[in-house]
């Protein structure tokens, strides 16, 4: 039985066969040590989305360390609110943080051109990903957002958008849903600060499935 490490795009832990394209962590560890998840779903505010394979380290998955978690690809990352590693993808998380910084306040601060750090980051973002324990939800319409952004229109099945198109997501890929609608307000996924680092140009890495319906 695998375990339930796999996060869905509302921020789910699932237990599923099919292997991701990006690990992760939620700050630390949340299992126990029979290897079973814990009542938290976060160790702390740094939710980061890494590559699978780093300076030829070697893991054991749900040790001793930290809570391994696995993504489809990044835009599932995202919409679960996971930011790029600064260790194992310093030029992703750079180029994140410096399309974060676009127009973004902090502390009443304007920040805008400057890149951000972490930490500033995380606070936004995990302000922006959950209402208590629960996902948050972001009403937005769907012309202000851009590829890589996540919805919903029925609160179980989740749609990304990618080149005019709607893309069912599955633990395993991604699956043709038709042309991208106009002229609606739709549930977003994807924290709206992330919404933004999109349209400010940052490209994430999708799941070759999405490639595939796209280019067809």
């Amino acid at each position: 039985m695998p375990l339930p490490n796999r996060v869905d795009p509302f921020g789910n832990l699932l237990a599923d066969p099919a292997r991701g394209t990006f690990m992760g962590n939620r700050g630390g560890r949340i299992h126990d040590a029979g290897r079973r998840l814990s009542q938290r779903r976060w160790a702390s505010r740094q939710w980061i989305c890494c590559v699978l394979a780093f300076n030829n380290r070697h893991r054991a998955v749900w040790g001793e360390g930290y809570t391994e978690l696995f993504f489809l690809d990044e835009p599932t990352a995202f919409a679960a609110g996971h930011r790029p590693c600064f260790e194992c993808r310093h030029a992703d998380a750079a180029a994140f943080a410096q399309a974060f910084g676009k127009g973004a306040e902090v502390a009443g601060r304007h920040m805008a051109g400057q890149r951000m750090r972490a930490d500033a980051m995380d606070r936004i973002l995990h302000g922006e990903r959950l209402e208590g324990r629960r996902k948050r939800l972001h009403r937005l319409a769907i012309e202000a957002l851009p590829d890589g952004a996540a919805i919903t229109l029925d609160s179980y099945t989740v749609l990304m958008l990618k080149a005019g198109r709607l893309l069912r997501w599955s633990p395993s890929g991604y699956a043709d849903a038709g042309p991208r609608p106009r002229g609606i307000t739709v549930d977003t996924l994807t924290p709206p600060a992330i919404v933004q680092v999109l349209a400010n140009g940052y490209r994430p890495v999708w799941h070759v499935s999405a490639d595939e319906i796209c280019t067809l």
